[in-house]
């Protein structure tokens, strides 16, 4: 874990902008001793933001499944994304 005093982003921004890049990481600012801030590489907060998306996803997913909704079969699935694939492509030379 990266922590820094707030401070630190006045002083060293190139130097923490570097360590969230490099770590992929976020950094930990504090004021006077406690938590402040939390400062991240726009990359690993797309990542993060993602994640959080098909996590969410998911869930909805799995409480659909538990509330006795229908879902889709593998080949069902198999041929939307086929479907929706012929129909990207089509898009593309037209």
């Amino acid at each position: 874990m990266n922590i820094r005093p707030s401070a630190a982003i006045r002083q060293n921004y190139n130097e923490i902008a570097e360590l969230c890049k490099k770590s992929g990481e976020p950094v930990f600012l504090t004021k006077n001793g406690e938590g402040n801030l939390v400062v991240m590489d726009i990359s690993t907060y797309e990542r993060r933001e993602k994640m959080l998306k098909l996590r969410e996803e998911l869930l909805a997913a799995e409480e659909d499944r538990l509330r006795g909704e229908v879902g889709y079969s593998v080949s069902e699935v198999a041929a939307m994304m086929r479907n929706a694939i012929r129909e990207a492509a089509h898009e593309e030379t037209s």
